[in-house]
């Protein structure tokens, strides 16, 4: 059965393909905190990612994100960017997950905000 999810489902990993064409063609450039292994080709001329687990582009963190668009000549393995102490660490893309950003007064909240300065409109 495993065999089929090599060959069918691109979004649990690479597929039986794609494990074929990093082989023969890819370089092994890098690896970043998730697990996620990026490849280019010995002339450079194409870049990719193979995700450790789900497929998701959002768990791309922003150094390798610019590498991968050709933003950036060198890998952040060989020059990182710039740390500034504001930055926060990379999230991938929480909605529709129970860690997903709800704002104040959103229903969806745990504990939803009860406005007291509206009242509704009543038909009378």
């Amino acid at each position: 059965m495993w065999i089929v999810y090599r060959l069918l489902t691109w979004w649990n990993g690479q597929t039986l393909g794609t494990q074929l064409w990093t082989r023969r063609h890819g370089t092994r450039v890098g690896e970043d905190e998730q697990g996620n292994i990026y490849y280019q080709t010995p002339g450079g001329k194409r870049r990719w990612v193979i995700y450790d687990g789900e497929s998701e582009a959002s768990r791309v963190p922003a150094d390798w994100h610019g590498w991968l668009r050709f933003t950036y000549d060198d890998p952040p393995t060989r020059t990182p960017l710039p740390r500034r102490p504001w930055q926060r660490d990379h999230l991938p893309n929480l909605t529709g997950t129970p860690g997903a950003y709800r704002p104040a007064g959103s229903i969806l909240r745990a504990d939803p905000v009860v406005r007291r300065d509206y009242d509704a409109w009543r038909p009378e």
